[in-house]
């Protein structure tokens, strides 16, 4: 694939400033705006991959999230997986969140089945493997919130929560929750990728003494070969590197394994063992949290550079992906943007930081919770 540098934009380490940050990325806004003024359709792309879907405005991990993901372009859908109480498994992105997901705590006779039921002051805990998928598939998903313990009403708790940059409208007519093989029915029907990610076990393993973790991470891919999805078109994820290893040794899934890495406060030297220690097993694919793999750097023009643990995953050849685009509200502060906080950011700053990603640490691919935006850089830019 052969991407479209910018004159006056190289990011080498090497080259001294050309342009100030805000010379530069006003440059690379008009580039945008040009390219948005030329082209008249969108093409899906595997840079843009769909967070639980198109998380942002949509309740997350639906079948109408996935449908949004696909039609703004995603290349790639992430299913999160985790398993029912008879062992069913289905697209949530905790074990332990159908409290905050979904309507449960509403309907008395589930309430009182969760690990700990909804009461006025009391915060709730309700389980994917509390209920079978039976009684899972009666539940209306809604936009992960909650109000607080203090709320008088069950309504009152399930409601009212959503941030003001996100909205409920898409909820009203009470989405479904999928299984992990109506996920896949629907993404593959779109000509879409997969990147399901298997969720930790939020209940004692072996589950009811027999479920092994080695048992949960080879269902995941079975159902794969049973919907007869080839390999490739599979990038199974997870934060704990023994089930990555897991595919990588016992599967033919495993060459695109992708180890989410969720220690953000390793040392540099932490960081070569790490990466080192990947390479060492067999896994081709690392993915961080995007602010893990970029600094500020005044003197560049942008005003973001590769970070450490960027350079070294390359040094290794490990294939690297990253998280999440959009998951924070206006003003791009807060976790994602750690890294960057001493960097004057505008709205603009969003593909400043793709252009970094795409170009200088060469990302595969970016989670977005509304991947229209990557998917709209990728047209233009790669």
């Amino acid at each position: 694939m052969v991407r479209k540098n910018l004159d006056g934009l190289c990011l080498s380490f090497s080259e001294r400033i050309l342009l100030t940050i805000l010379h530069a990325l006003v440059f690379l806004t008009r580039y945008l705006e040009s390219c948005a003024m030329h082209l008249d359709e969108y093409e899906s792309h595997d840079f843009s991959i769909g967070h639980r879907g198109a998380a942002l405005q949509y309740p997350e991990h639906t079948l109408e999230s996935y449908k949004a993901a696909a039609i703004q372009g995603a290349g790639v859908i992430e299913c999160d997986v985790t398993f029912t109480k008879d062992k069913e498994l289905i697209c949530r992105h905790a074990q332990c969140d159908l409290h905050t997901t979904t309507d449960v705590v509403l309907r008395p006779e589930l309430n009182s089945k969760c690990t700990t039921p909804w009461e006025k002051g009391v915060n709730p805990l309700c389980c994917a493997s509390d209920f079978t998928l039976d009684e899972i598939k009666t539940l209306c998903a809604k936009m992960d919130s909650s109000n607080d313990v203090n709320a008088d009403t069950a309504e009152g708790y399930v409601y009212g929560g959503t941030a003001d940059w996100r909205t409920d409208i898409h909820q009203y007519n009470c989405p479904k929750i999928p299984t992990h093989k109506e996920s896949i029915e629907l993404i593959h029907s779109f000509d879409a990728m997969f990147t399901p990610e298997l969720k930790s076990p939020e209940v004692e393993m072996p589950y009811m003494g027999t479920f092994t973790q080695e048992d949960y991470a080879q269902k995941m891919i079975d159902e794969y070969i049973e919907m007869g999805i080839h390999p490739k078109y599979v990038w199974p994820q997870s934060f704990n590197p023994e089930d990555v290893y897991y595919w990588v040794e016992n599967t033919d899934y495993g060459y695109q394994a992708v180890a989410l890495d969720g220690v953000y406060d390793r040392t540099e030297e932490e960081v070569e063992e790490y990466i080192a220690t990947l390479y060492h097993r067999g896994v081709n694919v690392v993915a961080p949290p995007m602010q893990r793999l970029v600094e500020y750097d005044p003197s560049c023009e942008l005003g973001i550079v590769a970070s450490h643990y960027a350079k070294t995953a390359k040094y290794w050849g490990l294939d690297v992906i990253t998280w999440t685009l959009e998951r924070t509200g206006p003003g791009l502060s807060g976790f994602y943007w750690g890294t960057l906080e001493d960097l004057h950011r505008t709205d603009g700053t969003v593909y400043a930081l793709l252009y970094v990603l795409a170009y200088e640490v060469g990302v595969l691919g970016v989670f977005s919770d509304w991947p229209a935006t990557t998917t709209f850089f990728a047209n233009c830019m790669l």
